[in-house]
């Protein structure tokens, strides 16, 4: 509509949103913001986003303010400026529970009223802040590199975690106070972790599908950056669950796109991971710079021997050879690669019997990115 010029004319405007920020693992409710008005003045996009990022912070519950500008698009701001200013603090964007927004006004300046919810509050996240710095003077040591800082946090946080099978955790806080948290709260805390050992990191949202139920929930991990190359790293299903005290997983440990999406999803986008760990861990070892012991020992704990095709199993008479080595050294396990079927694969175990062995019992999966399987067989 055009007004003509000198008319008192005013064209007076109202808008509400309602926005609930959804991260994984959890519903979330909607909160209304009521309209009012407030006494301090933003004029531009940034101010916006400044203005809402200082509010998170100081985990206001409201903030209001006057707009002065063209409010046409208003609604359309504000919105992008609550999501650019949560995007630019990854901890606070799964930090905040829900938010809200109302505004009235001309078509020059609005009343604007934001309102604010939290899962963590300003003196829970300075306990987080606290604790991390503190957990870390324990787990990193003096010449530590990027590799062997992100195996340290990744162990710590598995081996002192829980997952909150009743759902009610989901923050940081809730982790490092009582133990326990879901996925949101272990991606959070690797996040946080990572970030003050000075490991660049992002928290990837989407889904994943455990392969004993079939069925996808909400989800969250990490990504984490070393030597200019991306890796998945995920804590949470790295986690035995219920809770094995003392054991690590080591499925989810830096991982790449293709090997993710066996049963993680993401529709975001987020930087590409296409190198496999095991290349990265193999040039490093080459490399002999005085860190092979450990990047050695990280290899065997990742399983990456079995990668070398020229100890793939095949026949009984291999597999009876491996496991006589094994008893010799007096072992009762034996991990190894296996090219066959599931059906010889078990007579192949059957006739282990022969040596002597009682109560043999296996595991057995898929070997990622071969047409082989990875067992493990224990004996007595």
């Amino acid at each position: 509509m055009r007004w003509k010029r000198g008319s008192a004319a005013k064209i007076l405007l109202t808008g509400t949103l309602v926005a609930a920020v959804i991260p994984p693992c959890i519903d979330w409710e909607m909160v209304y913001a009521s309209s009012t008005s407030g006494a301090s003045v933003v004029k531009t996009d940034q101010e916006l986003q400044n203005t809402l990022l200082r509010a998170m912070n100081q985990r206001l519950g409201q903030v209001q303010f006057v707009y002065q500008g063209k409010t046409n698009q208003l609604k359309e701001q504000l919105k992008n400026a609550l999501e650019r200013a949560l995007e630019s603090d990854p901890y606070m964007n799964y930090t905040i529970e829900s938010y809200g927004y109302s505004y009235s006004g001309t078509s020059k300046s609005a009343n604007v009223s934001v309102q604010l919810s939290y899962r963590e509050t300003a003196a829970q996240t300075a306990y987080v802040s606290r604790q991390v710095r503190s957990i870390l003077n324990q787990i990193i040591k003096p010449g530590m590199n990027d590799h062997e800082k992100v195996k340290a946090i990744h162990d710590w946080i598995v081996l002192h975690l829980k997952y909150d099978e009743t759902l009610q955790k989901y923050t940081a806080y809730d982790g490092l106070s009582s133990g326990s948290t879901v996925c949101q709260g272990y991606s959070l805390l690797t996040y946080k972790m990572l970030r003050e050992a000075g490991l660049t990191n992002r928290i990837v949202e989407g889904t994943a599908t455990p392969r004993n139920t079939g069925v996808s929930q909400l989800h969250a991990w990490n990504l984490v950056l070393l030597d200019g190359k991306w890796y998945h790293l995920d804590t949470t299903w790295d986690d035995p669950a219920p809770d094995k005290e003392g054991e690590i997983g080591i499925g989810y440990y830096l991982r790449t796109d293709a090997q993710m999406k066996k049963d993680h999803s993401w529709t975001k986008s987020y930087p590409a991971a296409n190198t496999p760990y095991r290349d990265t861990l193999a040039k490093l070892i080459g490399q002999n710079d005085g860190r092979s012991s450990f990047y050695k020992k990280l290899e065997r704990e990742l399983e990456y021997q079995l990668y070398d095709t020229s100890q793939i199993v095949s026949a009984s008479a291999q597999l009876r050879s491996k496991v006589q080595s094994a008893i010799k050294q007096g072992g009762h396990s034996l991990l190894f690669r296996y090219h066959g079927s599931h059906e010889n694969l078990m007579d192949d175990l059957q006739d282990l019997y022969r040596l002597g062995v009682n109560s043999i019992s296996y595991v057995e999966s898929e070997l990622d990115e071969t047409e082989d399987l990875r067992v493990y067989v224990t004996w007595k």
